[in-house]
């Protein structure tokens, strides 16, 4: 009776253990995430390597995901940021929970093996130092924030012996975390750590190491209260955002669709690395979870023995149980820091995608904004095209004159142009301010750089004024005489014209800049005349008659001035009707005589027209000397043949 009521309620146990042992592993399924596995029973083993790298490619990560700090321009971001820098602090904390449990349970193993093999002594109590020794760190971290709040809220005359307190208090943290460092390499280095591949350091020492490469609070405990006041911390580290002013213009515009595409791979990036981790983590996890399993179907198969069981197979019965639950403790916890840890991963990877999906659709609003500025831009810039072709058509209709038409076409384009401009400036441009800056510094630069071109262009509207020069007009430049061919906004082009009235074949270029240079002149006909005034210089032998010489050469002169005197009175009408304020002399011969020791010397000057001057010199020369042949009175010793003077 005895051994039934033992069997029955060693039963009654054995069925609550499978119970309670098949709702924990239904849990840490559930919060693994629900990945299905083989059925191996082998146990779970990691290797110290597996357990460095799982730990070192957490801590590569939050080093990454650090970066999507400067993908913070809005307030929106802010908050992302905020929310996965939270989560991401829990994911390195699990990950040190994990990484520390595993080197505890080794250290335990090696422990009790050394236990069973007779390992002296002194490895106990240098154990127990270490883990008292670990202890202290822990418990003097602890009194640092509680003493950082307090200086916060402490009177100033109480600050300076806190912040002494609390500079003593590191100081000792310091020191007991050297002491412990050396206790465990110690202890690590007699358990024969060393034969493992790991060093002399040991497991434990590579975790700890690795901790320094991140804030201590993050490395601690994912239990310990410090991951509030980092959290706080790091927030207060962010200035505010203040709301962005959105983009009105097309440079604008591109610049944010830049941003937000730089944004956008970002993003890619830590997702690619997240699911790396995530990754990761379902592979450490995949063993326990199987030998999780494998322990169920242990007891499973311990409750269904134990209907038939003996009083001593309860007792062995109730051994291996024992056994079944410090392994199943000590793998669930293992195996809840990974699965925590996969739990968070998954809420940083939705927050990366909606942070991914509301960049997206902030980017198709700019581009949607940016197509439509587009848009009307060209339909703009097409308007201000039609009307410049009705200006050109309008120029062409009602202005006949061939110089004009040519101003106003070019004033024309012109102003087309920096119509244009200011369009597409004003367009690009997001306020007025960038448009005066950035046409500040063009036109700086422009100023500096282009001085002589700008100089030469503004002297072409000096050239193309009233009294300036066209195409045909017969000028002289610098003591270069020649007809203008060609005017451009930059320099005008002659056509070299001999003494003799002739090409002489060269085409010679003169900047527009030098209407302003006052040592070089440009002389030209006034418009609408084309004529010049020629001299003859005749000597007549003192003998000669004075009334005799003048009456001669006067009626020569006369006679072939009147062939053309027509010609020259029309230009002279001309002239006044150009010189409204200037009264125009008249186009007629001046003939002048004056005695000099070798005679009678008569000064002939008289206006040609330059397409027959050489004609007319000609003609009068005849004149003159079949005058002289026949006049037996006059007797000339001497002459000049024609040559262009200036009207005095």
């Amino acid at each position: 009776m005895f051994s039934f009521t033992k069997r029955a309620f060693s039963f009654d146990n054995l069925k609550r253990n499978r119970e309670m042992c098949a709702a924990a592993l239904a849990a840490l399924l559930m919060i693994a995430g629900g990945v299905a596995f083989s059925q191996n029973t082998a146990p779970a083993s990691f290797d110290s390597s597996q357990i460095v790298q799982f730990l070192t490619t957490t801590i590569s990560w939050y080093h990454q995901t650090a970066t999507e700090q400067q993908l913070v321009t809005e307030p929106s971001d802010l908050t992302f940021f905020q929310d996965n820098r939270r989560v991401a602090r829990q994911v390195v904390q699990l990950a040190f929970d994990f990484a520390r449990q595993q080197a505890e349970a080794r250290a335990k193993e090696r422990r009790q093996i050394q236990s069973q093999n007779g390992v002296p002594s002194q490895y106990q109590s240098l154990v127990q130092m270490a883990d008292k020794a670990d202890e202290e760190v822990q418990q003097t971290q602890a009194e640092i924030p509680p003493l950082q709040k307090k200086l916060e809220t402490a009177p100033a005359s109480n600050r300076a012996g806190i912040q002494t307190l609390i500079a003593e208090t590191q100081s000792e943290v310091s020191l007991f975390s050297a002491r412990r460092d050396a206790l465990r390499s110690m202890a690590d280095f007699v358990s024969g750590a060393s034969a493992n591949g790991l060093g002399a350091s040991g497991l434990r020492a590579q975790i700890e190491e690795l901790a320094r490469s991140v804030p201590p609070a993050i490395s601690s405990s994912s239990n310990s209260s410090s991951d509030q006041t980092e959290s706080g911390q790091d927030s207060a580290k962010l200035a505010p955002v203040a709301n962005k002013e959105p983009a009105t213009g097309i440079w604008g515009l591109a610049a944010d669709l830049f941003n937000l595409s730089h944004k956008e791979h970002v993003l890619n990036q830590d997702m690619a690395a997240t699911d790396a981790l995530i990754q990761s983590s379902k592979h450490l996890r995949e063993p326990l979870v199987t030998k999780l399993k494998a322990m169920i179907q242990s007891g499973d198969q311990l409750a269904t023995a134990a209907d038939t069981s003996t009083p001593a197979g309860l007792a062995q019965e109730k051994q291996e149980l024992d056994k079944l639950a410090a392994d199943f403790r000590s793998t669930s916890g293992a195996i809840l820091p990974l699965s925590k840890q996969g739990v968070v991963l998954d809420l940083y990877k939705q927050s990366l995608t909606n942070w991914e999906e509301s960049t997206k659709a902030e980017s198709k609003a700019d581009l949607r904004n940016l197509m439509a500025r587009l848009g009307v831009l060209l339909v703009v810039i097409f308007t201000v095209f039609i009307l410049g072709e009705v200006w050109r058509r309008t120029i062409f209709r009602y202005v006949h004159d061939v110089r004009r038409r040519y101003q106003f076409l070019l004033l024309r384009r012109i102003v087309l142009w920096v119509v244009i401009a200011l369009i597409i400036a004003f367009t690009f441009a997001t306020q007025l301010g960038s448009v005066v800056t950035f046409a500040g510094l063009i036109t700086a630069g422009v100023a500096v750089a282009l001085q002589n071109v700008i100089v030469s262009m503004v002297g072409y509207f000096f050239l193309i004024g009233k009294f300036g020069i066209r195409v045909g007009d017969r000028v002289q430049v610098s003591g270069v005489a020649g007809e203008v061919v060609d005017i451009g906004l930059v320099r005008f082009h002659l056509m070299e014209i001999g003494p003799d009235a002739q090409p002489t074949g060269r085409i010679v270029a003169f900047s527009n800049s030098i209407v302003f240079q006052p040592a070089s002149g440009l002389f030209k006909q006034i418009p609408g005349t084309s004529f010049v005034w020629h001299e003859i210089e005749l000597i007549f032998a003192p003998e000669s008659e004075y009334h005799v010489v003048r009456e001669r050469v006067t009626a020569a002169v006369d006679a072939t001035f009147g062939e053309y005197h027509e010609k020259m009175e029309d230009q002279r009408h001309q002239m006044e009707m150009t010189l409204s304020s200037i009264s125009a002399t008249e186009l007629k011969p001046k003939i002048h005589l004056h005695f000099t020791a070798a005679g009678i010397e008569v000064n002939i000057r008289f206006p040609v027209e330059m397409g027959t001057a050489s004609e007319i010199d000609d003609k009068i020369m005849k004149e003159l000397l079949t005058a002289v042949e026949k006049e037996p009175r006059l007797k000339l010793v001497g002459s000049q043949m024609p040559t262009v003077k200036a009207e005095a």
